[in-house]
């Protein structure tokens, strides 16, 4: 039997991307109360006849149109600032690993280990398992520990490429010539999809990359066979 997923994002895995969905919830009710108003208001305009033809100006009535925008603004700035303050925030790390997006796959390093290096290629259709998705998994996932702040290095060996997990809340460029680090924390097991989301040449959706989450323990136990 074939394996369907949602076509949406998956659930959010780390602290940072729970902070996003809450922000995108935020941002949306104030947006549909904004909407809802101004569309009230709007009919009802449309649809009564009574107009003031005395009324030449109204001082109060600017007053109020450009004072209630600005709170509303601010309401939006201030939890939006906290997620940009969020997302730089750069803490000690525990492990880090390298990510080099290639034409058309990704090499990755344990920079903390040595000899722990290897590439991920897309899976064939032909080799892909009843619980695995297409065009989603590659023939090497890249494991890593849950609850340990990690840093991760990326930069490309031709062009442009983007190292992008939504579910961790992460996009980094992969630029050649140049190294862009970002922090992330896992909270959770199991298996985190994501691809490279900058256009990078003709297989550009043919190299998706697979995080996956396991304890410290296996984690480790992992890392004595690969060295």
């Amino acid at each position: 039997m074939a394996t369907w997923m949602n076509l949406s994002f998956q659930d959010s895995s780390s602290p940072l991307m729970e902070q996003l969905n809450f922000f995108h919830d935020h941002a949306m009710i104030v947006l549909i109360v904004i909407s809802l108003i101004v569309g009230y208001f709007l009919i009802y305009m449309m649809k009564s006849n009574l107009s003031y033809r005395f009324m030449l100006h109204g001082h109060t009535m600017e007053f109020i149109w450009t004072v209630m925008p600005a709170i509303t603004l601010i309401f939006i700035a201030l939890p939006s600032i906290r997620m940009l303050y969020l997302i730089d925030d750069t803490t000690d790390t525990m492990l880090t690993i390298k990510s080099i997006g290639r034409q058309w796959y990704w090499s990755y390093e344990y920079s903390d280990f040595k000899n722990i290096e290897f590439d991920t290629y897309m899976m064939n259709e032909n080799e892909i398992m009843n619980y695995e998705f297409r065009l989603l998994d590659v023939d090497n996932h890249t494991v890593l520990p849950m609850n340990v702040p990690i840093r991760i290095l990326t930069s490309a060996s031709d062009v442009l490429h983007s190292w992008a997990v939504p579910s961790l809340g992460i996009k980094i460029d992969a630029t050649p010539g140049r190294l862009n680090q970002a922090m992330f924390y896992i909270s959770r097991p199991g298996l985190l999809y994501g691809q490279c989301s900058e256009i990078c040449g003709a297989n550009h959706s043919f190299m998706p990359i697979v995080i996956e989450s396991t304890s410290p323990n296996l984690f480790i136990k992992w890392l004595s066979k690969m060295i």
